[in-house]
């Protein structure tokens, strides 16, 4: 028997819906379960505070838990595989960082492509990385400090959350702008590299406002300049190095990012609900207090900080010969 054409096409439609249908809706009722953030590195720096900020700010709002996972190693590429490889169904989340910027064109090899295989949800903050010093190196000031290395070349230990981390890049980028030669030493992550420097088996580091700017209020560390065009909030006496380094500038961000194919719908909800966290007086003052700048916007405009990030630092690696371990 031969069906209208009409008739076809209504049936064809009607079979299609069952299964179009839980999908639009189980977007709308999104979350239905805990979800997962993954933080790809160690736990203790910038990236962990603000995840944590950032997930507790969800879980309230959403009335499911999200929850902070750290899978630090291999430069943050460890935890990014994961949430690459993850169900595309918003339950496992990504907090995106500078350094999957700079990863792009610093690993030869990866098994994974960010631009295509992460979508971006929205920006959260901003903030200066710092040049901080132990106490026991001579000098008060930048100036006094590039003296110092100029004066000790290959004798100061440079710590960093890792290679192809935003510390680690500030830190190249004045080495090279700055004429001094530091010994790189990378870690898994900022929090053990902010312990040994609190230690004294390290003189310096580039370190993202989170997490360190209370080691200077109280003197445990000396902070001699930050990195971004401008003065960080959270440390208004502070210099910038481009106040001594003509040109510098180098900061981090953070946001979220999810597997590619995440339905649009869940993106969406995900971005109206951190755009509020950024409107939301409490969240604003925690925010400032970590000496971050706020990055309100859509998921677009934050795929464009993405790949202009990108371009930036990839010209910075390859200028430099910047090889990943």
């Amino acid at each position: 028997m031969k069906i209208p054409r009409r008739r076809c096409l209504q049936l064809t439609l009607a079979a299609a819906a069952p299964s179009a249908f839980p999908r639009f809706a189980s977007a709308l009722d999104y979350p239905t379960r805990p979800v997962r953030v993954i933080v790809p590195v160690a736990p203790g720096g910038g990236a962990d505070i603000v995840a944590r900020l950032t997930c507790q700010w969800l879980s309230e709002r959403l009335g499911q838990q999200f929850i902070v996972e750290n899978r630090p190693g291999g430069g943050t590429n460890i935890g990014t595989e994961v949430v690459v490889h993850a169900s595309a169904d918003g339950y496992m989340l990504l907090l995106v960082n500078l350094t999957h910027a700079i990863n792009a064109t610093l690993y030869e090899k990866l098994n994974y492509n960010f631009a295509r295989d992460i979508a971006p949800i929205a920006g959260i903050v901003g903030v200066s990385n710092v040049v901080e010093i132990h106490p026991s190196v001579p000098a008060n000031t930048l100036p006094e400090f590039i003296a110092y290395a100029k004066a000790n070349p290959g004798k100061i230990n440079m710590g960093s959350a890792g290679n192809g981390s935003s510390s680690h890049m500030a830190g190249e980028l004045f080495k090279m702008m700055a004429g001094v030669n530091l010994v790189h030493v990378p870690y898994r992550g900022q929090g053990p590299a902010m312990t040994d420097l609190l230690g004294g088996q390290l003189q310096v580091i580039f370190a993202t406002t989170p997490g360190t700017t209370e080691y200077v209020r109280i003197g445990k560390l000396h902070a001699l300049a930050v990195t971004t065009s401008i003065r960080a909030e959270a440390l208004p006496d502070v210099p910038t190095v481009a106040d001594f380094v003509p040109g510098y500038e180098s900061s981090q961000w953070y946001g979220l990012g999810t597997p590619k194919s995440t339905p649009t719908e869940i993106v969406d909800k995900l971005n109206y609900e951190i755009n509020a966290a950024l409107v939301d007086p409490g969240m604003k003052a925690r925010f400032a207090d970590l000496g971050g700048t706020l990055l309100p916007g859509s998921p677009a405009d934050f795929s464009r900080r993405i790949a202009e990030e990108i371009e930036k630092w990839g010209k910075v690696v390859k200028f430099a010969a910047i090889k990943a371990d």
